[in-house]
């Protein structure tokens, strides 16, 4: 309810004047959006449904309408799209419960009282600055990084190493195999997890300072110990935002420039100028990432919990 009646005025109350507050801190988003990307978007859904050509005359392109056989041939026709899909999804379900675990925890170690605290939280946010997508760039074309890349893994192919004859070991027949194997194939991608998580750390560290100190203390003088209190009182309180970190990760991960479904999508539309193809897989990829965000959303919402 933003409007409540005074002395016969409309007068607005105090969540009305946090809509408006809101409001205009999207205004910015809002207008940009209308002035720059409406009208793009609006195209490049035509050109999922036409046959794009290039007119070099006018400078321009031109559009048949040809209807589903952009997306028929994106769905059912061409051999790599679906199983590059496939496997960003499958490396998505490993690595997103991973950066919210370890972003979590830092995120607890970071929120407790120590000495050049806001040193080490600045550099917990640095790789928000080095995951950026020019520094990715570099990274990746890089021929210095690329050439020591390959000495290190001949080195280890030369040598016996510890972590792989552990692995070797741990990862063997058995029940608890499969769950090992995902162990170490995070441990082997903590670097692109800890790239990834700057902002997960932020938000939660956030969610952390507005827990108030007094539910710990009530709990202590209860006698709940500090695991107890983690799942009692930090973990709920923090819920919310688990939903939200769980919903930028996904997005982020499916938006990286050295994702292969993004890769392949630049290589049709940029390098090879077919725009219809480029385009249809590029809204079914928009709709096969905001499906698995809808799934999330819909299950784990369920177990949020708001304090109010």
């Amino acid at each position: 309810m933003y409007f409540i009646k005074r002395d016969n005025k409309l007068s607005l109350t105090l969540e009305g004047k946090n809509a408006i507050t809101g409001y205009l801190f999207l205004l910015p988003f809002i207008i940009g959006f209308l002035a720059f990307m409406f009208l793009p978007i609006v195209e490049s859904l035509q050109m999922v449904f036409s046959d794009v050509k290039i007119d070099n005359e006018k400078h321009g392109f031109t559009m048949q309408f040809v209807g589903l056989e952009n997306v028929i041939r994106v769905v059912a026709v061409d051999p790599e799209f679906n199983r590059f899909v496939v496997e960003e999804i499958g490396r998505m379900l490993l690595i997103v419960p991973a950066i919210i675990i370890f972003s979590l925890f830092v995120a607890l170690i970071l929120n407790q009282e120590f000495k050049a605290r806001g040193f080490v939280r600045a550099i917990f946010f640095l790789p928000v600055i080095l995951s950026s997508g020019v520094m990715i760039g570099l990274e990746t074309n890089n021929s210095l990084l690329n050439s020591m890349a390959d000495i290190i893994k001949e080195g280890n192919l030369m040598k016996s190493s510890v972590t792989k004859v552990l692995e070797n070991i741990l990862v063997a027949e058995g029940a608890a195999s499969d769950f090992m194997g995902y162990i170490f194939a995070i441990i082997n991608q903590i670097y692109d997890i800890a790239m990834a998580s700057g902002i997960q750390i932020i938000i939660f560290l956030s969610a952390l300072q507005t827990i108030p100190p007094s539910m710990f203390e009530a709990a202590k003088i209860e006698g709940a110990t500090s695991w107890e209190c983690f799942w009692k009182i930090t973990f709920p309180m923090v819920s919310s935002l688990i939903l939200v970190n769980i919903v930028y990760s996904v997005v982020d991960y499916f938006i990286r420039t050295d994702n292969r479904v993004m890769e392949k999508i630049n290589l049709t539309t940029i390098k090879m100028l077919n725009f219809s193809f480029g385009t249809a897989m590029a809204w079914v990829y928009f709709l096969a990432v905001i499906s698995i965000i809808g799934i999330a959303m819909a299950i784990i919402s369920k177990r949020v919990y708001y304090y109010e």
